[in-house]
């Protein structure tokens, strides 16, 4: 297939498994990593409309089967990561970690220490509403730019993402490429402290040094339509994972995590299979014990192996 000609970095059969966490996956027909707005825009607009668009963040909440992914995979990088602070305001590219996020801003004076200990970029963090210590994306959010699969350019606002519990209704094929917050004001101090305090908090109770993408499943009670975080109530994953026996269960290589047993890791040589086999074991024990429906907080895409 004849491919737009773009300004930056356009791969064909990529392999997808070292920009994911889980470090598994099939290759992406295509790779795409734009130098800016403009070329991604140039390039949405001229791209076959047939062709499948998939934007892909730092991978750290992904599993991409052992087949890969039949579409165009976009990845922000340098062009996507500015941090800007003025007026009260945070804006940030797509691409800006959280982590620098908050610390940029917690300098300033201004309180997005919640997105400190998240593992992504402002893009994801956005298009699922992530959150942390009672305090989710949707709390301090003003609006966001996106791409749309047509490469035209839009400004989004809460109502139009809809905001609900780790999603958002970004259409398909959009790409966010910036996110502005209005955060409420802090000491810097103060605000380092408790980001400290976090950290050390995170370490302590989560498998960090393993190969994992974050919590693998949504706490069982959700959120209600309007996605803000005093609606979340008590009950948690891993409470019901240990209820049914799953803490350390493994299939081939993957097991969840004996420090945390909501986490799901490759242990060294784990196949995308082998994580989403044990991940809907998991779902299927849990039901099982206790009535409950796990839904999966780790987005799964592509093809499994042939």
């Amino acid at each position: 297939m004849q491919m737009p000609e773009v300004r930056g970095k356009l791969s064909e059969h990529r392999a997808l498994s070292d920009l994911t966490w889980l470090r598994v996956g099939g290759p992406a027909d295509w790779l795409f990593q734009p130098a800016d707005v403009a070329d991604l825009s140039a390039f949405l607009a001229a791209l076959d409309p047939s062709v499948a668009v998939f934007p892909m963040g730092v991978g750290s909440n992904l599993i991409v089967r052992d087949g890969g992914l039949r579409a165009v995979v976009i990845r922000l990088g340098r062009g996507f990561n500015q941090i800007e602070i003025e007026g009260g305001r945070v804006r940030a590219g797509a691409a800006a970690l959280d982590a620098h996020v908050a610390r940029k801003a917690a300098e300033a004076g201004l309180d997005l220490t919640f997105l400190r200990t998240i593992p992504g970029a402002i893009g994801g963090a956005v298009r699922m509403n992530a959150g942390c210590y009672g305090t989710y994306t949707v709390d301090h959010f003003v609006e966001a730019k996106a791409v749309t699969r047509a490469g035209k350019v839009v400004t989004l606002t809460a109502q139009d993402l809809k905001f609900q519990y780790r999603q958002t209704d970004l259409p398909e094929g959009w790409v966010i490429v910036e996110a502005t917050f209005a955060p409420p004001e802090g000491d810097a101090q103060v605000l380092q402290a408790r980001m400290d305090e976090q950290l050390a908090k995170r370490d302590a109770t989560q498998p960090t040094k393993d190969r994992s993408a974050g919590s693998t499943f949504r706490n069982p009670a959700g959120f209600s339509s309007t996605g803000r975080a005093d609606d979340v109530h008590d009950l948690k994953a891993w409470k019901v994972i240990d209820d049914a026996g799953m803490r350390g269960a493994r299939v081939g290589g993957a097991q969840m995590s004996e420090k945390h047993s909501n986490f799901l890791i490759n242990t060294g040589d784990a196949t995308a299979h082998d994580l989403e086999s044990l991940g809907e074991e998991v779902r299927k024990r849990v039901f099982q014990n206790s009535g409950i429906e796990l839904h999966w907080e780790i987005m799964r895409v592509g093809e499994p192996a042939p």
